[in-house]
């Protein structure tokens, strides 16, 4: 590569991650002109096409890249994206089952970032059967994005809350008990599993996953609350007799159904 054609790439490449996409159209465009082997150009200004609606001309330049470099993953996930918009649903399919089978099979290594983005793909369509009421469905999406990163703690944590909404605190439990290992930082896992621990009276540990919340962020109004709930259960659960010298409840004026 001459250093004309190494510029126009540097410059097309910095106004691109910027999102100054007429810039590095522009740019990209003369380097196209002068050479078809740059697979990354064809991809970004594919990016570009989809950005703009124009998704006829995204699936050409997609396609440009994954002929230049047939492993191109994030290609052929673009790819796979702007079938789906063309409504060529089962191209799309196909694609993706390409995808999946290189990154299982590849020897000695894997693709991150498209074990990444396939799990974002799982979440979201995920959300998608939630928002539909399908929530068989979605913890199963869910499901295999946690599969395929099991380090992310904020997946777990959404799964932890799927399982909770179907009655399956334990499993929900299990996943937060994860997330909080992946990350122990990560805030929202341990809030939960604090509420859940505490729902299923063990306040000890809540107060415990509380107090570590507090501690990770000193102002967390949640957790003030959660570990002021948590230590007058504890309270109330430690004083000797304070639950047997209770009356029982009067049953006539119950009136709930």
């Amino acid at each position: 590569m001459d250093d004309h054609l190494k510029q126009l790439l540097l410059l097309g490449r910095e106004h691109y991650e910027k999102g100054e996409h007429d810039k590095a159209e522009y740019l990209l465009r003369q380097l196209v002109t002068k050479s078809s082997s740059f697979a990354d150009v064809y991809d970004m200004l594919g990016v570009i096409a989809h950005s703009r609606g124009d998704f006829i001309e995204a699936e050409k330049l997609f396609r440009r890249a994954v002929e230049i470099n047939p492993n191109y993953t994030e290609a052929q996930l673009n790819l796979m994206v702007t079938c789906n918009e063309l409504g060529k649903y089962d191209v799309a399919r196909k694609i993706y089952s390409q995808v999946r089978h290189k990154s299982a099979t590849a020897p000695g290594r894997t693709d991150p970032f498209a074990r990444g983005k396939i799990a974002n793909m799982h979440a979201a369509t995920s959300q998608a059967y939630l928002d539909a009421g399908m929530l068989p469905d979605s913890i199963r999406e869910l499901e295999k994005a946690v599969q395929l990163c099991p380090t992310f703690a904020d997946l777990r944590t959404k799964l932890a809350q799927l399982y909770r909404d179907a009655g399956d605190e334990s499993r929900a439990i299990a996943q937060l008990e994860a997330a909080k290992e992946t990350n122990p930082k990560y805030i929202n896992a341990r809030l939960l599993l604090g509420v859940l621990l505490l729902s299923n009276g063990d306040a000890a540990r809540a107060i415990e996953e509380f107090e570590q919340v507090l501690e990770l962020e000193p102002k967390n109004q949640r957790a003030e609350m959660y570990l002021r709930l948590a230590t007058t259960q504890r309270g109330v659960s430690d004083a000797p007799g304070e639950l047997t010298s209770r009356p029982p409840p009067d049953s006539s004026s119950d009136t709930s159904s």
